[in-house]
């Protein structure tokens, strides 16, 4: 386990990677030095529709019972807009390498990963670099597996 030292009462400025709105509750990536910090709904400083994954904060870091807590959490930037305000996993381009006559799509595997990463960064933004390289390499094998990729 690796331990952080974290100075409480002075402000601090992270992203909010997850929020789950039914339980109240989410988690925000500081910007420097220290694991995710818990944000709980009723330290949120700020309109709670705005508080979606992506929006950059300011916050304190408190010591609570559980780990690191935010509290005093104030908005600092507002989350990234996707493109004409569609699903991003929807407005994700994607490229095709032509296939057979029967209008079937094959990539390569190369225009598989890129794609694939393209599609879970947009539309699962609080996945983890690990988390996306693992689905990503399960999505490929699924591939190989059913011929849709060139090798």
């Amino acid at each position: 386990m690796v331990v952080f030292a974290v100075d409480t009462d002075v402000a601090v400025t992270g992203k909010l990677i997850r929020f789950d709105e039914l339980k109240g509750y989410g988690f925000i990536t500081p910007d420097r030095g220290t694991e995710d910090v818990f944000v709980h709904v009723n330290d949120i400083d700020m309109d709670r529709a705005l508080f979606v994954p992506g929006v950059r904060v300011e916050f304190v870091i408190e010591e609570g019972d559980r780990g690191l807590k935010a509290s005093d959490v104030r908005m600092l930037e507002a989350a990234p807009a996707s493109p004409g305000g569609e699903d991003p996993a929807v407005s994700v381009p994607v490229a095709r390498v032509e296939g057979p006559a029967d209008g079937v799509d094959v990539l390569t595997k190369a225009d598989l990963e890129r794609e694939a990463t393209e599609l879970l960064l947009a539309g699962v933004p609080d996945l983890s670099g690990g988390e996306v390289v693992a689905v990503r390499r399960l999505i490929l094998k699924l591939a190989e597996r059913h011929n849709w990729v060139e090798s």
